[in-house]
Protein backbone atom coordinates (compact mmCIF):
# COMPACT_ATOMS: atom_id res chain seq x y z
CA UNK A 1 0.00 0.00 0.00
CA UNK A 2 1.17 3.65 -0.33
CA UNK A 3 0.37 5.33 2.78
CA UNK A 4 0.99 9.77 3.27
CA UNK A 5 1.22 12.22 6.02
CA UNK A 6 0.29 15.45 5.55
CA UNK A 7 1.85 18.24 7.65
CA UNK A 8 1.18 21.98 7.70
CA UNK A 9 3.56 24.90 7.18
CA UNK A 10 2.76 28.16 8.27
CA UNK A 11 5.69 30.00 8.21
CA UNK A 12 7.05 31.81 5.21
CA UNK A 13 5.19 34.48 3.20
CA UNK A 14 2.02 33.26 1.86
CA UNK A 15 3.46 32.86 -2.20
CA UNK A 16 6.14 30.73 -0.72
CA UNK A 17 4.69 28.87 1.56
CA UNK A 18 3.19 25.47 1.32
CA UNK A 19 -0.34 24.71 2.57
CA UNK A 20 -0.20 20.93 2.77
CA UNK A 21 3.00 18.17 1.97
CA UNK A 22 2.83 15.06 1.80
CA UNK A 23 4.99 12.67 3.16
CA UNK A 24 7.14 9.77 1.39
CA UNK A 25 5.23 7.35 -0.75
CA UNK A 26 6.20 3.59 0.33
CA UNK A 27 7.25 1.03 -2.30
CA UNK A 28 5.35 -2.16 -2.95
CA UNK A 29 4.25 -4.45 -5.99
CA UNK A 30 0.16 -2.83 -5.38
CA UNK A 31 1.40 0.51 -5.75
CA UNK A 32 3.36 -0.23 -8.18
CA UNK A 33 0.61 -1.25 -10.58
CA UNK A 34 -1.66 0.84 -9.08
CA UNK A 35 0.59 3.53 -10.31
CA UNK A 36 1.02 1.83 -13.51
CA UNK A 37 -2.71 1.97 -13.83
CA UNK A 38 -3.60 5.43 -12.93
CA UNK A 39 -0.43 7.19 -15.73
CA UNK A 40 -2.02 4.64 -18.17
CA UNK A 41 -5.17 6.21 -18.16
CA UNK A 42 -4.30 9.77 -16.98
CA UNK A 43 -1.27 10.95 -19.06
CA UNK A 44 -2.01 8.62 -21.84
CA UNK A 45 -5.42 8.78 -21.90
CA UNK A 46 -5.86 10.36 -25.21
CA UNK A 47 -4.81 7.15 -27.16
CA UNK A 48 -7.21 5.21 -25.04
CA UNK A 49 -10.08 7.78 -26.61
CA UNK A 50 -8.48 7.81 -30.15
CA UNK A 51 -8.90 4.02 -30.33
CA UNK A 52 -12.98 4.34 -28.91
CA UNK A 53 -13.24 7.15 -31.42
CA UNK A 54 -11.32 6.03 -34.32
CA UNK A 55 -14.07 4.03 -36.12
CA UNK A 56 -16.29 6.83 -36.31
CA UNK A 57 -13.50 9.65 -37.09
CA UNK A 58 -12.26 7.25 -40.43
CA UNK A 59 -15.48 7.08 -41.25
CA UNK A 60 -16.61 10.40 -41.14
CA UNK A 61 -13.47 11.67 -42.22
CA UNK A 62 -11.97 8.82 -44.87
CA UNK A 63 -8.24 8.77 -45.74
CA UNK A 64 -7.48 12.13 -46.78
CA UNK A 65 -9.28 13.53 -43.86
CA UNK A 66 -7.71 11.05 -41.04
CA UNK A 67 -4.21 12.72 -42.76
CA UNK A 68 -4.84 15.85 -42.11
CA UNK A 69 -5.69 15.13 -38.54
CA UNK A 70 -2.74 13.21 -38.35
CA UNK A 71 -0.83 15.99 -39.08
CA UNK A 72 -2.32 17.93 -36.38
CA UNK A 73 -2.21 15.24 -33.58
CA UNK A 74 1.71 15.05 -34.72
CA UNK A 75 1.97 18.88 -34.50
CA UNK A 76 0.28 18.79 -30.99
CA UNK A 77 3.30 16.75 -29.58
CA UNK A 78 5.54 19.04 -30.86
CA UNK A 79 3.67 21.88 -29.34
CA UNK A 80 3.14 20.25 -26.47
CA UNK A 81 6.92 19.58 -26.55
CA UNK A 82 7.61 23.26 -27.35
CA UNK A 83 5.54 24.62 -24.33
CA UNK A 84 7.04 22.25 -21.32
CA UNK A 85 10.57 22.06 -22.71
CA UNK A 86 10.39 18.09 -22.31
CA UNK A 87 11.60 18.60 -18.94
CA UNK A 88 8.68 17.84 -16.87
CA UNK A 89 9.99 14.43 -15.77
CA UNK A 90 13.29 16.36 -14.72
CA UNK A 91 11.50 18.58 -12.67
CA UNK A 92 9.03 16.15 -11.59
CA UNK A 93 12.32 14.42 -10.22
CA UNK A 94 12.94 17.72 -8.44
CA UNK A 95 9.47 18.57 -6.39
CA UNK A 96 10.29 15.22 -4.03
CA UNK A 97 14.36 17.17 -3.33
CA UNK A 98 12.10 20.71 -2.49
CA UNK A 99 9.54 19.73 -0.67
CA UNK A 100 7.43 22.31 -1.51
CA UNK A 101 9.39 24.92 -0.06
CA UNK A 102 10.34 28.82 -1.77
CA UNK A 103 12.64 26.99 -3.95
CA UNK A 104 9.82 25.12 -5.49
CA UNK A 105 7.42 27.82 -5.04
CA UNK A 106 10.05 30.05 -7.44
CA UNK A 107 10.44 26.85 -9.51
CA UNK A 108 6.79 26.65 -10.40
CA UNK A 109 7.02 30.64 -11.16
CA UNK A 110 9.63 30.49 -13.61
CA UNK A 111 8.17 27.44 -15.51
CA UNK A 112 5.23 29.13 -15.89
CA UNK A 113 6.65 32.22 -16.91
CA UNK A 114 8.18 30.30 -19.77
CA UNK A 115 5.25 28.25 -20.79
CA UNK A 116 3.18 31.02 -20.99
CA UNK A 117 5.60 33.24 -23.28
CA UNK A 118 6.04 30.22 -25.87
CA UNK A 119 1.91 29.62 -25.72
CA UNK A 120 1.22 32.97 -26.41
CA UNK A 121 3.61 33.32 -29.36
CA UNK A 122 1.72 30.20 -30.93
CA UNK A 123 -1.34 31.57 -30.31
CA UNK A 124 -0.23 34.70 -32.50
CA UNK A 125 0.75 32.46 -35.05
CA UNK A 126 -2.68 30.58 -35.10
CA UNK A 127 -4.80 33.96 -35.23
CA UNK A 128 -2.70 35.71 -37.91
CA UNK A 129 -2.69 32.37 -40.08
CA UNK A 130 -6.42 32.27 -39.36
CA UNK A 131 -6.80 36.30 -40.82
CA UNK A 132 -4.47 35.41 -43.88
CA UNK A 133 -5.70 31.80 -45.12
CA UNK A 134 -3.40 29.11 -45.16
CA UNK A 135 -3.43 25.90 -46.45
CA UNK A 136 -5.05 23.22 -44.86
CA UNK A 137 -2.22 21.52 -43.86
CA UNK A 138 -0.35 24.46 -42.54
CA UNK A 139 -3.59 25.35 -40.84
CA UNK A 140 -3.62 22.09 -38.69
CA UNK A 141 0.04 22.46 -38.09
CA UNK A 142 -0.39 25.73 -36.18
CA UNK A 143 -3.71 24.49 -34.56
CA UNK A 144 -2.29 21.41 -33.08
CA UNK A 145 0.49 23.24 -32.09
CA UNK A 146 -1.45 25.55 -29.77
CA UNK A 147 -3.61 22.97 -28.89
CA UNK A 148 -1.26 20.60 -27.66
CA UNK A 149 1.00 23.74 -26.33
CA UNK A 150 -2.05 24.74 -23.92
CA UNK A 151 -2.51 21.13 -22.96
CA UNK A 152 1.28 21.10 -21.65
CA UNK A 153 0.20 24.83 -18.99
CA UNK A 154 -1.32 22.20 -16.53
CA UNK A 155 0.72 21.19 -13.21
CA UNK A 156 0.92 18.02 -13.68
CA UNK A 157 4.17 17.29 -13.64
CA UNK A 158 3.52 18.75 -9.74
CA UNK A 159 0.92 15.22 -9.31
CA UNK A 160 4.15 13.17 -10.72
CA UNK A 161 6.26 14.50 -8.75
CA UNK A 162 4.09 13.86 -5.59
CA UNK A 163 3.07 10.29 -6.43
CA UNK A 164 -0.43 11.47 -6.81
CA UNK A 165 -1.06 9.62 -9.83
CA UNK A 166 -4.78 9.12 -8.60
CA UNK A 167 -5.28 12.77 -8.64
CA UNK A 168 -3.55 13.33 -11.92
CA UNK A 169 -5.70 10.50 -13.36
CA UNK A 170 -9.22 11.96 -12.38
CA UNK A 171 -8.19 15.93 -13.68
CA UNK A 172 -7.14 14.02 -17.01
CA UNK A 173 -10.01 11.76 -17.11
CA UNK A 174 -12.40 14.66 -17.13
CA UNK A 175 -10.96 16.51 -19.86
CA UNK A 176 -10.75 12.46 -21.79
CA UNK A 177 -14.46 12.38 -21.08
CA UNK A 178 -15.11 15.75 -22.23
CA UNK A 179 -13.62 15.31 -25.25
CA UNK A 180 -15.63 12.09 -26.46
CA UNK A 181 -18.78 13.65 -25.82
CA UNK A 182 -17.64 16.61 -27.71
CA UNK A 183 -16.40 14.27 -30.64
CA UNK A 184 -19.41 12.18 -30.51
CA UNK A 185 -21.86 15.46 -30.56
CA UNK A 186 -19.77 17.70 -33.57
CA UNK A 187 -17.73 15.59 -35.66
CA UNK A 188 -21.21 14.20 -37.44
CA UNK A 189 -22.51 17.93 -37.72
CA UNK A 190 -18.89 19.08 -38.89
CA UNK A 191 -17.06 16.50 -40.48
CA UNK A 192 -13.33 18.37 -40.45
CA UNK A 193 -10.28 17.52 -39.50
CA UNK A 194 -10.31 20.98 -37.68
CA UNK A 195 -13.31 20.34 -35.30
CA UNK A 196 -11.72 17.10 -33.90
CA UNK A 197 -8.88 19.10 -32.90
CA UNK A 198 -10.97 21.81 -31.40
CA UNK A 199 -12.66 18.98 -29.23
CA UNK A 200 -9.39 18.15 -28.11
CA UNK A 201 -8.51 21.81 -27.42
CA UNK A 202 -11.46 22.97 -25.55
CA UNK A 203 -11.70 19.65 -23.55
CA UNK A 204 -8.27 20.55 -22.56
CA UNK A 205 -9.25 23.31 -20.42
CA UNK A 206 -10.96 21.46 -17.84
CA UNK A 207 -7.81 19.53 -16.87
CA UNK A 208 -5.23 22.43 -17.16
CA UNK A 209 -8.43 24.30 -14.52
CA UNK A 210 -7.92 21.63 -12.54
CA UNK A 211 -4.31 21.07 -12.03
CA UNK A 212 -4.23 24.77 -11.22
CA UNK A 213 -6.97 24.40 -9.08
CA UNK A 214 -5.08 21.67 -7.23
CA UNK A 215 -1.62 23.39 -7.03
CA UNK A 216 -2.95 26.50 -5.69
CA UNK A 217 -4.48 24.21 -2.96
CA UNK A 218 -1.43 22.74 -1.82
CA UNK A 219 1.65 25.11 -3.04
CA UNK A 220 -0.12 28.22 -2.67
CA UNK A 221 0.12 30.94 -5.23
CA UNK A 222 3.80 30.16 -7.50
CA UNK A 223 6.76 32.56 -6.79
CA UNK A 224 8.22 34.87 -8.54
CA UNK A 225 10.46 33.75 -11.49
CA UNK A 226 14.02 33.32 -10.62
CA UNK A 227 17.03 31.81 -12.04
CA UNK A 228 15.47 31.43 -15.21
CA UNK A 229 19.02 30.98 -17.08
CA UNK A 230 19.22 27.69 -14.66
CA UNK A 231 16.03 26.34 -15.82
CA UNK A 232 16.34 27.41 -19.62
CA UNK A 233 20.17 25.59 -19.44
CA UNK A 234 18.52 22.12 -18.07
CA UNK A 235 15.57 22.88 -21.00
CA UNK A 236 17.63 23.96 -23.76
CA UNK A 237 19.41 20.09 -24.47
CA UNK A 238 16.11 18.47 -23.06
CA UNK A 239 14.24 20.43 -26.13
CA UNK A 240 16.56 19.78 -28.69
CA UNK A 241 16.45 15.81 -28.33
CA UNK A 242 12.80 15.49 -27.41
CA UNK A 243 11.88 17.44 -29.99
CA UNK A 244 14.28 15.41 -32.61
CA UNK A 245 12.99 12.58 -31.31
CA UNK A 246 9.32 13.77 -31.92
CA UNK A 247 10.31 14.43 -35.28
CA UNK A 248 10.97 11.07 -36.20
CA UNK A 249 8.42 9.50 -33.42
CA UNK A 250 5.00 11.16 -32.43
CA UNK A 251 5.28 14.62 -34.84
CA UNK A 252 6.62 12.31 -37.93
CA UNK A 253 3.32 12.82 -39.97
CA UNK A 254 3.60 17.05 -39.50
CA UNK A 255 7.64 16.59 -40.95
CA UNK A 256 5.94 14.55 -44.24
CA UNK A 257 3.18 16.73 -44.71
CA UNK A 258 5.45 18.45 -47.60
CA UNK A 259 6.34 15.06 -49.72
CA UNK A 260 3.21 12.52 -49.18
CA UNK A 261 -0.41 13.16 -49.85
CA UNK A 262 -2.75 13.60 -46.79
CA UNK A 263 -4.23 10.13 -48.37
CA UNK A 264 -0.96 8.17 -47.77
CA UNK A 265 -0.43 9.80 -44.46
CA UNK A 266 -4.19 9.14 -43.62
CA UNK A 267 -3.08 5.52 -44.52
CA UNK A 268 -0.14 5.48 -42.47
CA UNK A 269 -1.83 6.93 -39.15
CA UNK A 270 -4.21 4.18 -39.26
CA UNK A 271 -1.38 1.66 -38.42
CA UNK A 272 0.41 4.52 -36.14
CA UNK A 273 -2.64 5.42 -34.25
CA UNK A 274 -2.92 1.60 -33.08
CA UNK A 275 1.08 1.47 -32.03
CA UNK A 276 0.83 4.51 -30.30
CA UNK A 277 -2.15 3.11 -28.42
CA UNK A 278 -0.54 0.09 -27.21
CA UNK A 279 2.96 1.77 -26.34
CA UNK A 280 0.65 4.35 -24.17
CA UNK A 281 0.05 1.93 -22.40
CA UNK A 282 4.22 0.56 -21.62
CA UNK A 283 5.10 4.11 -21.25
CA UNK A 284 3.68 4.87 -18.38
CA UNK A 285 5.91 2.54 -15.92
CA UNK A 286 8.54 4.83 -16.32
CA UNK A 287 6.32 7.38 -15.03
CA UNK A 288 4.91 5.93 -12.25
CA UNK A 289 8.34 4.76 -11.20
CA UNK A 290 9.88 8.07 -11.55
CA UNK A 291 9.32 9.10 -8.22
CA UNK A 292 10.66 5.94 -6.44
CA UNK A 293 13.76 5.79 -8.74
CA UNK A 294 14.39 9.41 -7.56
CA UNK A 295 14.44 8.50 -3.76
CA UNK A 296 15.96 5.35 -4.33
CA UNK A 297 18.46 7.13 -6.46
CA UNK A 298 21.55 6.80 -3.82
CA UNK A 299 20.82 2.95 -3.30
CA UNK A 300 22.94 0.50 -4.55
CA UNK A 301 19.81 -1.43 -5.75
CA UNK A 302 19.30 1.16 -8.23
CA UNK A 303 20.60 -0.39 -11.36
CA UNK A 304 19.40 -3.65 -10.62
CA UNK A 305 15.74 -2.29 -10.15
CA UNK A 306 16.02 -0.65 -13.35
CA UNK A 307 17.28 -3.30 -15.56
CA UNK A 308 14.75 -5.91 -13.72
CA UNK A 309 11.79 -3.72 -14.76
CA UNK A 310 13.40 -2.33 -18.08
CA UNK A 311 13.35 -6.45 -19.01
CA UNK A 312 9.72 -6.85 -18.01
CA UNK A 313 8.32 -4.07 -19.93
CA UNK A 314 10.51 -5.39 -23.08
CA UNK A 315 8.86 -9.04 -22.86
CA UNK A 316 5.03 -7.37 -22.45
CA UNK A 317 6.14 -5.43 -25.62
CA UNK A 318 7.14 -8.71 -27.40
CA UNK A 319 3.95 -10.40 -26.45
CA UNK A 320 2.16 -6.68 -27.96
CA UNK A 321 3.76 -7.51 -31.27
CA UNK A 322 3.47 -10.70 -31.34
CA UNK A 323 -0.80 -9.77 -30.99
CA UNK A 324 -0.81 -7.17 -33.43
CA UNK A 325 1.37 -9.09 -35.99
CA UNK A 326 -1.62 -11.48 -35.87
CA UNK A 327 -4.45 -9.29 -35.52
CA UNK A 328 -3.64 -6.49 -37.77
CA UNK A 329 -5.98 -7.45 -40.46
CA UNK A 330 -9.26 -7.90 -38.22
CA UNK A 331 -7.86 -4.83 -36.07
CA UNK A 332 -7.93 -2.79 -39.51
CA UNK A 333 -11.12 -3.64 -40.53
CA UNK A 334 -13.08 -3.19 -37.35
CA UNK A 335 -11.38 0.14 -36.21
CA UNK A 336 -11.09 2.05 -39.73
CA UNK A 337 -13.13 -0.10 -42.41
CA UNK A 338 -12.21 -1.72 -45.75
CA UNK A 339 -10.90 1.95 -47.16
CA UNK A 340 -8.07 1.09 -45.16
CA UNK A 341 -6.93 -2.16 -45.55
CA UNK A 342 -4.15 -1.27 -47.33
CA UNK A 343 -2.69 0.18 -43.95
CA UNK A 344 -2.19 -3.68 -42.82
CA UNK A 345 1.06 -4.14 -44.24
CA UNK A 346 1.99 -0.69 -43.23
CA UNK A 347 0.68 -1.75 -39.25
CA UNK A 348 2.86 -5.07 -39.18
CA UNK A 349 6.39 -3.27 -39.91
CA UNK A 350 5.40 -0.26 -37.71
CA UNK A 351 4.40 -2.85 -34.91
CA UNK A 352 8.16 -3.93 -34.75
CA UNK A 353 9.15 -0.87 -32.64
CA UNK A 354 7.30 -1.51 -29.82
CA UNK A 355 10.47 -3.07 -27.72
CA UNK A 356 12.61 -0.31 -29.34
CA UNK A 357 9.98 2.36 -27.87
CA UNK A 358 9.78 1.05 -24.44
CA UNK A 359 13.60 0.97 -23.82
CA UNK A 360 13.52 4.62 -24.93
CA UNK A 361 10.74 5.93 -23.13
CA UNK A 362 11.89 3.72 -19.96
CA UNK A 363 15.03 4.66 -19.94
CA UNK A 364 14.44 8.53 -20.96
CA UNK A 365 11.59 8.28 -18.22
CA UNK A 366 12.82 7.04 -15.03
CA UNK A 367 16.75 6.35 -15.35
CA UNK A 368 18.04 9.21 -16.87
CA UNK A 369 16.07 12.10 -15.47
CA UNK A 370 17.03 10.63 -12.20
CA UNK A 371 20.45 10.82 -13.17
CA UNK A 372 20.56 13.95 -14.36
CA UNK A 373 22.24 12.81 -17.55
CA UNK A 374 20.70 15.32 -20.02
CA UNK A 375 23.47 14.48 -22.48
CA UNK A 376 22.75 11.43 -22.79
CA UNK A 377 18.89 12.08 -24.18
CA UNK A 378 20.36 14.66 -25.95
CA UNK A 379 22.98 12.27 -27.61
CA UNK A 380 20.27 9.46 -28.73
CA UNK A 381 17.99 12.09 -29.89
CA UNK A 382 20.49 13.11 -32.81
CA UNK A 383 21.55 9.65 -33.35
CA UNK A 384 17.57 9.01 -34.02
CA UNK A 385 17.36 12.19 -36.14
CA UNK A 386 20.24 11.53 -38.58
CA UNK A 387 18.79 8.05 -39.16
CA UNK A 388 15.05 9.78 -40.06
CA UNK A 389 16.52 12.66 -41.87
CA UNK A 390 18.45 10.16 -44.28
CA UNK A 391 15.14 8.53 -44.52
CA UNK A 392 13.01 11.79 -45.07
CA UNK A 393 15.78 12.62 -48.01
CA UNK A 394 15.00 9.53 -49.52
CA UNK A 395 11.40 9.88 -49.91
CA UNK A 396 11.53 13.01 -51.07
CA UNK A 397 12.64 10.92 -54.35
CA UNK A 398 10.23 8.18 -53.91
CA UNK A 399 7.32 9.60 -52.69
CA UNK A 400 6.53 6.21 -51.22
CA UNK A 401 4.64 6.03 -47.38
CA UNK A 402 6.77 3.14 -47.24
CA UNK A 403 9.63 5.41 -46.58
CA UNK A 404 8.48 6.79 -43.86
CA UNK A 405 7.54 3.13 -41.94
CA UNK A 406 11.21 2.01 -42.71
CA UNK A 407 12.42 4.91 -41.54
CA UNK A 408 10.91 5.06 -38.43
CA UNK A 409 11.46 1.42 -37.51
CA UNK A 410 15.13 2.00 -38.08
CA UNK A 411 15.51 4.98 -36.15
CA UNK A 412 13.70 3.95 -32.96
CA UNK A 413 15.84 0.55 -33.05
CA UNK A 414 18.67 2.89 -33.07
CA UNK A 415 18.50 4.80 -30.69
CA UNK A 416 17.04 2.06 -28.12
CA UNK A 417 20.61 -0.06 -28.53
CA UNK A 418 22.05 4.05 -27.70
CA UNK A 419 20.32 3.88 -24.62
CA UNK A 420 21.44 0.78 -23.59
CA UNK A 421 24.79 1.09 -24.02
CA UNK A 422 24.49 4.88 -22.40
CA UNK A 423 23.07 2.72 -19.54
CA UNK A 424 25.68 0.17 -19.48
CA UNK A 425 28.28 3.40 -19.00
CA UNK A 426 26.48 4.67 -16.52
CA UNK A 427 26.43 1.15 -14.55
CA UNK A 428 30.52 0.89 -14.78
CA UNK A 429 31.25 4.43 -14.25
CA UNK A 430 29.27 4.27 -10.63
CA UNK A 431 30.62 0.99 -10.21
CA UNK A 432 34.25 1.89 -10.33
CA UNK A 433 33.73 5.59 -8.00
CA UNK A 434 32.29 3.22 -5.85
CA UNK A 435 35.32 0.98 -5.51
CA UNK A 436 37.48 4.16 -5.83
CA UNK A 437 36.01 6.01 -2.20
CA UNK A 438 36.92 3.12 0.32
CA UNK A 439 40.85 3.02 -0.42
CA UNK A 440 41.44 6.49 1.12
CA UNK A 441 39.18 5.66 3.73
CA UNK A 442 40.79 2.80 4.58
CA UNK A 443 44.28 4.08 4.91
CA UNK A 444 42.55 6.82 7.10
CA UNK A 445 41.88 3.76 9.61
CA UNK A 446 44.84 2.10 9.52
CA UNK A 447 46.90 5.21 10.28
CA UNK A 448 44.92 5.92 13.47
Amino acid sequence: MVESTETTDLDGPPGDRPRRTRGPVRFGLIAVLRDIGYVSLGKYGQYLITVVTLPLIARRLGTHGVGLLAIGMSAYFIGSLAVDLGITSFLAAKVNDASGGPELGRLRGTYAAIRGTVLGALGLALVASLLIGVPPQLHMILLGLFSGGFWSISEDWLLIGQGRFGASTLYQGVGRVAYLIMLIGLLPLYPNASMAMLCLLVSSVLTVLLTWWDALRTYGIPGRPHRLRQVLRIGAPVLTSRALVTSYGQGSAAVYAAVLTAASLGLYSAGDRLVRAIQSLLDPIGFALLPRMARRSGHESFWRNAIRSLVACVLIAAVAVLTVWATAPLLIHLMFGRDFLAAVPLLRMEVLILPATTVTSFVTTAVLPVRQDTVGVLTGAIIGTCVAASALGIAVHTQSVWTLVYGTVCAEVTVALWYLARMRWLIVRERDGRRAIPAPLADEGAAA
